[in-house]
């Protein structure tokens, strides 16, 4: 197997190169959250008010950008495995601060009409593409970051800082309700947000250039020169790694609709079950909740460090399956907020068992010369196809008054990925981060005897 991975020899630097990768993590998910988050006010900004499908639009827009997603993952996993991840997170954050910027500065179709809705799909689309090859590229530097025995634990701060994300954004939007009318957020406050994560997307830019390489550079130098033509290569992928790359992606499709449908359609229920009394209980609803989903990341990680990662990703299939319906039917005639908040919390435990985990169990099924794009794209196309559409089909379900339909198709991939928890997947498994981090060892015990015969 290949060893072009830098294993790291420290737990101080493990940790180290896993807080500087979560902090660039954490600013790109809140430029991809904070749109979720304000939709319901700028969506007057781009749409007529009296336009009735203007909701279906606004989440249409959500959904298209994540089409840009395959390609993304494309591009920047095959630069990460060609030029190293550190090289390509540092490209992809910066073209995520120009994305909001865009959008913080686009005009409203009161000033130029359609054009500012084909502005506003444009920044999107260039966002879906940089989230694209974000995801892909930083679970892989996390997971080949993270110290072998501890590697759950500290991978599992990539979902750490994806839900901070949407914390952040929760908490933007807290700020501006206490200090904002709604009037002010919708004509200008949403600006605001967006412009936040554009300038904060320019600080990390600096962070992120003082992070350790994880690829060897022997290893680039390999793909620079062409000795190495495989890496990052999509006919290797397709042709020589397609078994792990159909299971990257059947792994992701349950986690993935879930995701969707209980971290951004379970908030904005809540927010439109509060809308029409305490506009400021919705909101602090979720972020307390969005809060308890991010503390929970770490706790899972630690977990499958001690029972394994399947054991997780076969509570969070069960808990899926059984639960969906409850929350997705109890939710919206909820007006108790400790109700409320209690049944949301509830699929977020759930919804642990994949997400704090995820990460390393993809990055995993790749050697490393092709792990970047391998997971990226195969968790592009799941993400495409089942959890960017999520939060529209959940709204295309409401007007058709078909919830339960719904509520089905979001059980039934759950119950798919279940299926493939149980049957594909190994506990204590050989995989390729753990042999890489042996045979790294074995070679560097190898040096050093030589040395000393020397």
């Amino acid at each position: 197997m290949s060893t072009t991975t830098t294993i790291p020899t420290s737990l101080r630097r493990s940790v180290s190169n896993t807080l500087k990768g979560s902090a660039g993590n954490l600013v790109e998910w809140y430029d991809v959250y904070v749109y979720s988050v304000f939709a319901t006010y700028f969506e007057s900004q781009f749409f007529a008010p009296d336009d009735k499908n203007s909701t279906i639009y606004i989440w249409g827009i959500f959904a298209v950008t994540f089409l840009m997603r395959p390609l993304g993952s494309w591009f920047f996993g095959r630069f990460a495995d060609r030029h190293g991840r550190r090289r390509a997170l540092t490209v992809s954050v910066s073209l995520m601060a120009l994305c909001s910027l865009i959008v913080a500065c686009a005009p409203t179709a009161g000033s130029i009409g359609a054009g500012a809705v084909v502005l506003l799909v444009f920044a999107r689309l260039l966002q879906g593409f940089a989230t694209g090859g974000e995801y892909g590229t930083s679970a892989t530097y996390m997971s080949e970051a993270a110290m072998p025995g501890r590697r759950g634990f500290l991978s599992s701060f990539h979902y750490v800082t994806l839900v901070g994300g949407h914390v952040l954004a929760q908490l933007t939007l807290l700020i501006m309700v206490l200090t904002l009318s709604d009037e002010a957020i919708s004509a200008w406050g949403w600006r605001v947000a967006f412009a936040i994560g554009g300038v904060a997307a320019v600080s990390v830019f600096w962070l992120r250039r003082t992070m350790d390489e994880s690829l060897r550079p022997e290893a680039i130098d390999e793909a620079k020169t062409g000795r190495r033509r495989t890496s990052g290569s999509m006919r290797e992928l397709l042709t020589r790694q397609w078994r792990p790359l159909l299971l990257c992606f059947a792994v992701t499709m349950g986690g993935t609709v879930a995701f969707y449908t209980y971290s951004v359609t379970g908030p904005n229920i809540i927010k439109e079950a509060f809308a029409g009394g305490d506009v400021l209980a919705g909101t602090i609803i979720n972020l307390i909740a969005l809060t308890t989903l991010m503390l929970l990341q770490p706790l899972g990680g630690w977990l499958s460090d001690i029972v394994g990662r399947k054991t997780l990703l076969v509570f969070f299939g069960v808990g899926g399956v059984l639960y969906t319906w409850f929350l997705l039917t109890a939710l919206p005639s909820q007006d108790n907020p400790i109700a409320a908040y209690a049944i949301l919390v509830g699929g977020f435990v759930i919804l642990t068992g994949y997400t704090s985990i995820n990460a390393v169990v993809k990055a995993q099924l790749f050697p490393t010369h092709i792990r970047a794009l391998g997971l990226g794209f195969g968790y592009a196309l799941a993400n495409s196809v089942f959890g960017g559409t999520a939060p529209l089909l959940y709204a295309g379900a409401v007007g058709a008054d078909q919830v339960p339909l719904f509520i089905t198709y979001v059980t039934v991939i759950i119950a798919v990925s279940l299926i493939v928890y149980i049957v594909f997947l190994r506990n204590w498994a050989p995989n390729w981060l753990d042999d890489e981090a042996v045979m790294r060892e074995r070679s560097t015990v190898a040096a050093g005897g030589a040395a000393v015969r020397a």
